[in-house]
């Protein structure tokens, strides 16, 4: 065992997870208290995984408030085309994690056509159409609206990943969208991005196209074509220019032989590969607060975290894992569950176990929007997960070490070296 003698201090993620195990104990005992005794094993010779500084990072979407799941319409106006920037908690909220990464995206991002300076077409916003792929005819993106997105993220301090459209010339036949990319629209927002002195932290291909994909899906051989396509418009835009935006794919759900085709044919292309999670199901579900505490079911997403960390060591790329969208439950989420403290319970516990197996950074779903945001939908006042991940971006530091707590498996411990000084013995 190590000696517990860190320069830097050591920060155990059991104090939080402990508080699981006993509140279930405590409701169904027959005395007034009840102890549970257990170990905590940690080593701390050397780090077993190593995460950005700063790892935790939160999404925005481009959801209108027409878009509605089980009856319920959650998004309001939190959308990255009428999203208040003007409002000072929503302000704080994102300056308080000096940085915080957040990704520009969702489903509605393959849908997206960007405005351009000699392009005097009209730029209409989404409109509802169920005939269509992903129940919404396209969206624009004017360039005002860009100035002020970017704008507002200079100010607060915030790392921008923009997902672009990664449909743009594809023709849609029986599921799989064909052809090459047409990178002509988003080159030209690029362009602009550059022209402006915007900083880009990086640049991220296509939502949910990978694998069996979400609506529709793109074979991973073409998807590495056009990731190829991207990374050569960014090298000739950005030539003389620093810094120069990571290049980020396939923001898609994990499919072991997908992802494996996909980075063996871009082991020189790739920065960062990312994948999506919602393992607790639909947010309809009745029973995701049993889901969150149960640590077996829990215990199944390490696997996905297993396979993508042993297919980028067998691989010769040198891209790092993140994971860059996750709600827990998809189609928005679950009022007064995702957004309340017992997700806190599944959120911690990913972001324990995402940094064991090297994910770099955790991309929440969302920043603001649905029934699972940091921020409040109406008010951007923080619901109790944004707490949680300031405490973790507070705390914990890039080294990670070996964890183990023997006992009961209501109780999770995870350990990293901390991220202020603090002496520690």
């Amino acid at each position: 065992m190590g000696q517990f003698n860190f320069q830097k201090g050591v920060c155990i993620l059991v104090l939080f997870v402990s508080l699981r195990c006993n509140m279930l104990d405590a409701s169904g005992a027959d005395d007034d208290e009840v102890v549970i005794q257990g170990r905590v094993f940690i080593d701390g010779r050397s780090a077993i995984a190593k995460i950005d500084s700063d790892f935790v990072c939160a999404t925005m979407d481009w959801w209108p408030p027409e878009k509605c799941d089980y009856g319920t319409c959650s998004w309001g106006h939190a959308s990255l085309l009428n999203v208040d920037l003007n409002n000072k908690i929503f302000q704080n909220a994102i300056k308080a994690f000096s940085p915080l990464k957040i990704r520009l995206g969702g489903t509605l991002q393959d849908k997206v056509v960007y405005q351009t300076e000699n392009n005097p077409k009209p730029c209409v916003g989404f409109t509802k159409n169920t005939s269509v792929l992903f129940g919404f005819n396209d969206g624009c993106l004017p360039l005002s609206r860009w100035d002020q997105l970017s704008n507002f993220f200079r100010d607060t301090g915030a790392e921008i990943i923009f997902g672009l459209n990664a449909l743009a010339g594809k023709t849609v036949v029986s599921g799989s969208a064909v052809g090459p990319w047409d990178s002509a629209n988003a080159e030209s927002l690029i362009r602009y991005t550059v022209k402006k002195n915007y900083t880009m932290y990086a640049w991220e291909l296509g939502n949910e196209l990978s694998g069996s994909g979400v609506g529709t899906k793109v074979a991973a051989s073409q998807y590495a074509f056009d990731t190829m396509t991207l990374k050569n418009i960014v090298q000739e835009i950005y030539e003389g220019v620093e810094p120069k935006p990571r290049i980020i794919a396939p923001g898609g759900f994990f499919d072991a032989n997908w992802f494996k085709e996909f980075i063996d044919r871009t082991p020189e292309t790739l920065d960062i590969i990312t994948h999506h999670i919602y393992n607790l199901g639909p947010g309809v579900d009745q029973h995701l607060v049993e889901k969150i505490l149960d640590p077996s079911y829990l215990d199944g997403e390490a696997d996905t975290f297993k396979q993508l960390q042993n297919i980028l060591k067998t691989s010769i790329t040198s891209a790092s894992a993140w994971v860059g969208e996750a709600g827990g439950a998809y189609n928005s989420g679950h009022n007064l569950v995702t957004n309340a403290f017992v997700f806190s319970f599944w959120y911690l516990d990913q972001l324990g176990m995402s940094s064991v197996y090297n994910t770099k950074t955790y991309c929440r779903q969302t920043l603001i929007g649905g029934n699972y945001g940091l921020l409040n939908t109406t008010t951007f006042e923080p619901n109790p997960d944004y707490y949680s991940a300031l405490l973790w971006h507070r705390l914990m530091g890039r080294k990670v070490l070996s964890a183990n707590f023997t006992g009961t498996k209501k109780i999770r411990a995870y350990a990293h070296c901390a991220k202020e000084s603090v002496s520690a013995q």
